[in-house]
């Protein structure tokens, strides 16, 4: 007897997926990324009058980089607070920048409309990784370049995440976001594409453990929604279960200094 997997409802997921990144201040915790953003437009050499789109931008890390360079940038997410955050940043710095409101995995733009398209820490979070893959590809002209930087499985952030679906079990049939930080899902989701692939480490700096989960409890949407969702009790277990996973992997005493593995990818299309 053959039995039938239920499929996931992908617009309820993504429903829930932006009140979580709405939930919070992502932009707290996004502008100490910046570094990001600046390697992957290196390592994409980009060059001044290009086009660049950036997908599921944020507070817009890879956006202003992008920007410094010279390229023509359309900065997106579907989170609209999250770009008034970079629209302000990049007024700040007398950059022009468009931002528009975007979903990942239904973008409003042309065939071949982009020479670059790029995502820090944003795309791979599409509940339909799939759909997200094609778009980027879709939307990026042939001989274009993809930038991506996705947090590994086995990363600090990977932990957080393993972490929180132990108290929020993540939705039945949807594949782990932090696959995106593997060379082989990377090879599915672009098939025939050149990926060149290189593993760095970002590192979070705080004053402490506590320092940073009071920190990310509070402006991090996933884990601000976590804990909203839970009773005291277990509240309290997953703040234990946190701060152990940030003392175990941090290699200071007198703060922290916490090392976390990213893939920085660039796929040049064909």
């Amino acid at each position: 007897m053959q039995t039938t997997v239920p499929q996931p409802d992908l617009a309820a997921i993504k429903g829930r997926q932006q009140a979580a990144w709405s939930a919070g201040d992502y932009a707290v915790i996004g502008t100490t990324l910046q570094i990001v953003g600046e390697s992957l437009c290196e390592a994409l050499d980009l060059r001044a009058g290009k086009a660049v789109l950036d997908v599921a931008a944020g507070n817009g890390n890879a956006t202003l980089a992008a920007a410094r360079r010279g390229c023509e940038v359309v900065s997106t997410d579907y989170v609209a607070a999250l770009l008034e955050r970079g629209r302000a940043r990049a007024s700040a710095e007398g950059l022009d920048v468009r931002f528009e409101q975007a979903d990942a995995e239904k973008l409003q733009y042309a065939d071949a409309s982009f020479d670059a398209v790029v995502s820090t820490f944003g795309v791979m979070f599409t509940p339909n990784q799939e759909q997200a893959a094609a778009e980027l590809a879709r939307v990026c002209k042939r001989g274009g370049k993809i930038g991506l930087a996705n947090w590994t499985p086995g990363s600090f952030v990977g932990g957080i995440f393993k972490a929180l679906g132990r108290y929020i079990p993540p939705a039945t049939g949807l594949k782990p976001p932090m696959l995106w930080g593997t060379e082989e899902r990377l090879r599915e989701l672009f098939p025939g594409q050149r990926i060149e692939a290189t593993r760095k480490d970002f590192v979070f700096r705080y004053r402490s453990p506590r320092h940073w989960l009071d920190t990310f409890r509070t402006y991090y949407g996933p884990m601000n929604k976590a804990f909203a969702a839970l009773d005291a009790e277990k509240q309290s277990a997953l703040a234990d279960d946190l701060t152990a996973l940030a003392t175990e992997l941090n290699r200071e005493d007198d703060s922290l200094v916490l090392p976390a593995d990213y893939l920085e990818v660039v796929i040049h299309l064909r």
